[in-house]
């Protein structure tokens, strides 16, 4: 049993670092944003769909829930395309740093969408993100526009989340991933046939081009999703939500890894990044804890 524990907690570590390797990936592959999501969102719903035949876990969502897969797809794509917008404009390091501000849109959103009281510690630790945010902005104000799409983007991202909280009561976690892959494929396709984008060298990539897209559909978007979503019958919410909180940290250490010089950024960025990253950690603590004593 100690070992089925340790090894749980090992592989949510894993999922952890390759969800941070996406934005090294995104750095890596000499795409631009748009067909970069069109061929990530592409295989992945591919992926997804083989794996859900394969497994019989094949369902239609209702009439209903099928217009939120739309546009939560469509969301979707967007947050994406500013993900990877951000890294091509700026770095791996600033883009996971602003992204982390997410936890604190999705504490604002989640009241206001769904009539809930709002949470005053989350009010000033989301002031006390603001200041790191100001800080990063202060040491990397030549990134100007990659700090404003990675704020975009985990707009986007927190949006999607509080939703596809609902939608899970009524739907497998597979099935929401497939069609919402499905529809934001569909939306940046329409995009591309309107802007005449799909040229005939659309699909003339490079060898490593492709090699890196296959790794990011398939093992850091399909089979991660899908093992973190079946992690959850042996590991606690605590246990999920502190771990997946450091894949920004995880994500800044590979990137420095990788790219070396050009991701060291000065003391006053990492102190920045640092006070974000602080404050969705405790605030993920926090509200584990307040989720344990509802329970008991």
């Amino acid at each position: 049993m100690q070992n089925d524990n340790i090894k749980h907690h090992l592989h949510l570590h894993f999922i952890v670092l390759i969800w941070g390797f996406t934005a090294v990936l995104g750095a890596l592959i000499s795409l631009e944003a748009i067909p970069l999501v069109w061929f990530r969102m592409s295989l992945a719903a591919a992926s997804v769909l083989i794996f859900m035949l394969l497994s019989g876990r094949w369902q239609r969502p209702n009439q209903k829930s099928l217009w939120k897969l739309f546009f939560l797809g469509l969301a979707l794509a967007l947050h994406w395309l500013t993900f990877f917008g951000a890294i091509k404009i700026s770095n791996v390091s600033v883009t996971l740093s602003v992204m982390a501000t997410g936890a604190f849109f999705a504490a604002f959103l989640e009241p206001l969408i769904f009539r809930r009281p709002m949470i005053w510690r989350e009010v000033v630790l989301g002031l006390f993100a603001v200041v790191g945010l100001a800080i990063i902005f202060h040491a990397t104000a030549q990134y100007l526009w990659g700090i404003v799409l990675a704020l975009i983007s985990a707009f986007l991202s927190a949006l999607f989340s509080v939703f596809n909280g609902r939608l899970v009561q009524e739907n497998s976690a597979t099935t929401i991933s497939f069609f919402e892959l499905l529809f934001g494929v569909l939306g940046i396709s329409i995009y591309l046939l309107f802007t005449q984008g799909f040229t005939d060298g659309f699909f003339d990539l490079s060898l490593s081009d492709w090699s890196y897209l296959l790794i990011l559909s398939t093992v850091c978007t399909a089979y991660a999703f899908i093992a973190s979503v079946n992690l959850m019958k042996w590991l606690t919410p605590f246990t999920l939500m502190l771990t997946i909180n450091l894949e920004p940290i995880y994500g800044i250490l590979l990137a420095l890894l990788v790219f070396g010089d050009n991701e060291y950024m000065s003391g006053t960025f990492y102190l920045g990044a640092a006070i974000i990253l602080g404050t969705v950690l405790i605030n993920a603590y926090f509200k584990s804890r307040s989720r344990r004593k509802y329970q008991q």
